[in-house]
């Protein structure tokens, strides 16, 4: 079939990122706190994408393996504070040890950021806001339009029918690389050999908690609960299996305490093998993630102390996606990087947080912590066959296996911000990203707060 249509609604910007999750609010602050004019479209309602419309938290750790230096700083530090300050955050410097809003888990989980997610949103609004960034909510990509690897214009579908926007910069921060497969940049979905991807899940709050007993059990069983050998009432999961009350695919039930005592976000529904680049997926997966949701309400009343008289407060209008697409960039980064400390001349960003693979089947992780820290090179950023583009969040140019690390949401910030940056520069010095000198991008990152580590 053939269709026509003349688009008249034409916007023009300097900077066009496209998707508002925790790497296109980084960017977008990035890159007009730079100097760029920039646009900021976003197909939910809201800034913040898992942090808010997926209701995933706590932030994890922004420190590094010894949990003695925090690493992620710069615009996701100034999230941090400000959300402390308006009391819907606590300082990852503030959480350590084992406790309630790690879901006592120690490995990997030390000086994780518990935090409200309707904080986050009016937050995340106030600093794109203040940074001069215009955004445009309920905004869908529909098209992307590329010629001799370079791209011309986006298509967006908004609530007044479709609109072109043409920019000199564009930062594809959707999460699954839809800019980047428009604009002829290969890529390839979840494990190169296999295609298999990481279990969706979708996180709901609950509230209505005894915590008294509830920590008490917890505290009681500390010692098989260190390094994800044992998980948050694995042992009474084990027993629910045996007679039939658990039917979740997951080991253990994770409940991570917000910063008001007594409401926890959960993390505990499973919906394995789904691809959640393909809509019929998605739908069936926030039908069986719903569904979860109640047998996992009826479980906890039953059989966890504390929780007798849990409360449903909110359930996650998106579902959580670990992984899709990976772009196929001028860098790779690998396993082994992740796991041996590699330090890049073009590093962009420090990251320590372990190898966190979910299992798609038996309700497993492989969880693997790295040597103190690694980096981020700025070519994983870079796709091939796209001059004017950049990537940032989970779908830059990495393994299955090391994304697994890299796509939690601190680092999706400091890529994001990366990412801003340098659209930036390449627009005020009319030279593509691939041409930004690396030592300026660099040295702006580290002047505005970035850690990057050189040894």
């Amino acid at each position: 079939m053939n269709y026509q249509c003349k688009i008249e609604r034409i916007y023009e910007t300097e900077v066009l990122v496209i998707g508002g999750g925790p790497a296109g609010f980084g960017a977008a602050v990035a890159a007009a706190r730079n100097g760029a004019k920039t646009m900021l479209i976003e197909q939910a309602s809201v800034l913040g994408g898992m942090s808010t419309s997926g209701l995933v938290g706590p932030f994890m750790t922004c420190y590094d393996n010894d949990c003695t230096e925090q690493l992620v700083k710069g615009v996701f530090d100034e999230l941090c504070l400000r959300a402390e300050a308006m009391g819907g955050a606590i300082h990852p410097s503030k959480v350590s040890g084992m406790n309630t809003y790690n879901s006592y888990y120690l490995a990997s989980h030390e000086h994780v950021t518990p935090y409200l997610s309707e904080t986050l949103a009016v937050l995340m609004d106030e600093m794109v806001t203040e940074a001069g960034v215009k955004v445009l909510f309920n905004t869908r990509l529909a098209d992307v339009i590329a010629k001799d690897g370079k791209i011309e214009h986006v298509i967006v579908l908004m609530k007044e029918g479709l609109a072109a926007i043409k920019a000199d910069c564009y930062i594809d921060c959707t999460g699954d690389g839809d800019v980047a497969v428009g604009a002829g940049v290969p890529t390839w979905k979840g494990d190169k050999e296999t295609g298999v991807m990481q279990p969706t899940t979708l996180f709901f709050e609950v509230g209505n908690i005894d915590r008294e007993p509830f920590i008490a059990e917890l505290e009681a069983n500390k010692d098989r609960l260190d390094d994800h050998m044992g998980n948050a009432y694995s042992w009474r999961v084990q027993e629910g299996k045996k007679t039939g009350e658990w039917k979740i695919d997951k080991n253990e039930i994770g409940m991570y305490e917000s910063p008001i005592p007594g409401r926890f976000k959960v993390n505990t529904t499973r919906m394995s093998f789904v691809d959640a680049t393909n809509t019929e997926h998605i739908t069936a997966a926030m039908m069986e993630g719903r569904k979860q949701i109640q047998d996992i309400l009826a479980f906890m009343r039953k059989n966890v102390p504390g929780c007798e008289k849990v409360e449903l407060i909110q359930v996650a209008p998106a579902l959580g996606v670990r992984e899709t697409r990976h772009i196929e960039g001028k860098y790779e980064l690998t396993t082994e990087d992740v796991l041996n400390r590699a330090i890049f001349d073009d590093a962009v960003c420090t990251f320590a947080y372990a190898l966190d693979v979910h299992l798609s089947e038996g309700g497993g992780v492989i969880f693997t912590c790295v040597d103190r820290y690694y980096t981020i090179p700025y070519r994983c950023m870079l796709p091939v066959n796209c001059d004017n583009l950049l990537v940032a969040g989970r779908c830059i140019c990495g393994s299955s296996e090391a994304a697994a690390s890299y796509r939690v949401m601190p680092a999706c910030v400091a890529l994001g911000q990366a990412a801003g940056t340098a659209a930036a520069i390449a627009v005020r010095e009319q030279i593509t990203p691939e041409n930004v000198p690396i030592d300026e991008l660099k040295r702006t990152l580290v002047e505005q707060g970035a850690v990057i580590k050189d040894s």
